[in-house]
């Protein structure tokens, strides 16, 4: 590790984690938009993945506060960021893509929005595509009763006026969680190594009591599986395994019956419309990943019922019942209450 030694100082407000796996040159934009921050209580702390393309060794211009941990391996994002939150000293975590850069007022509207509204301590932040700025590229994560997660309003053209409101959960991309909170529920599941880390964690922390808010004006620019490439091999099979263990984990026991039946259909959609995509392979190997996985999935279920302080029916509205949604990627928001 390399950087400042910090113990001795005030913990700042945030800790910033980013975690990078032959970023290239987007790792050098998303540094130096933290390092244009308007707001400046904050440290940041770089997970290398052992990356090979000599994306970390051509830095210029760093953060101020930054640390450098050098992995011999590469960790996966979730076991990464897990690591970094374990040696943050901020009292938010705030993990951004390498492959994301910030606007100036990221933080500040952040931290702002926070504190605002101390009841929605997750923040999901509205995410622009890098290479289309009238392009969405997420407006916090969706969640459908039947199991499958989508990046609210990816692909749709920015509307002018978009609401902040109550979303699922935020996309790891860009996302907000008190540090205290994230460890309690054990962090990312470190078994998923990347991808639907984000959408599995939420749900855990919603069950836990916490809710999560989108926050408009908190903006960034992502190039969106710019790293891993979003229909490649690794991709779809790790999505799919790994979305199959955040329902068959986090679902409630009710709920799980009752959606059970539709969401099986769903796998089978899914593998018709990998004939078409050339991921049909990818896409089976996930699925007899995930439900080969079914005994660890029993065993987090029967952690997380003792620690559930939240109620079916509380579940079941903060998810979205109406396929159209998922299939058309619309943005889900509920409405706050009356301030």
């Amino acid at each position: 590790m390399i950087g400042l030694e910090t113990e001795d100082l005030k913990p700042p407000r945030m800790t910033v984690v980013v975690v990078n796996y032959n970023g290239g040159d987007y790792l050098q934009g998303c540094l130096h938009s933290l390092a244009e921050q308007t707001f400046r209580d904050f440290e940041t702390i770089l997970v290398d993945n052992a990356s090979t393309d000599g994306s970390l060794d051509r830095l210029i211009g760093l953060p101020p506060e930054c640390r450098i941990i050098r992995s011999d391996r590469n960790l996966g994002f979730a076991a990464a960021n897990n690591l970094a939150a374990k040696q943050a000293r901020g009292e938010w975590l705030v993990l951004l893509n390498p492959d994301a850069e910030a606007l100036p007022d990221w933080l500040e509207e952040l931290l702002r929005a926070a504190e605002r509204r101390p009841d929605h301590r997750m923040l999901a932040s509205l995410q622009l595509s890098m290479d289309a700025p009238d392009q969405l590229d997420g407006a916090g994560d969706c969640y459908l009763a039947y199991g499958f997660a989508w990046r609210g309003g990816h692909g749709h053209h920015v509307p002018q006026c978009l609401p902040a409101g109550i979303c699922f959960a935020p996309c790891g991309a860009a996302a907000m969680y008190p540090r205290d909170a994230f460890l309690d529920a054990g962090g990312f599941d470190e078994r998923y190594f990347c991808y639907h880390e984000d959408v599995d964690l939420g749900f855990r922390l919603r069950l836990m009591g916490e809710s999560c808010q989108f926050v408009p004006t908190a903006r960034i620019r992502h190039a969106g599986s710019a790293i891993s490439g979003r229909r490649s091999e690794f991709s779809t099979f790790h999505g799919v395994r790994n979305g199959i263990w955040t329902y068959l984990k986090n679902m409630p026991l009710e709920l799980l019956c009752l959606t059970l039946p539709i969401w099986a259909a769903g796998l089978i959609a899914f593998l018709v419309r990998g004939c078409f995509r050339g991921t049909f392979i990818a896409t089976w190997r996930g699925i007899g990943a995930g439900l080969a996985g079914y005994p660890h999935a029993l065993i987090e279920r029967a952690k997380m019922n003792g620690r559930r302080v939240v109620g079916v029916a509380e579940i079941a509205a903060s998810l979205c019942w109406n396929p159209i949604s998922y299939l058309r990627r619309q943005v889900v928001l509920g409405a706050f209450e009356a301030d």
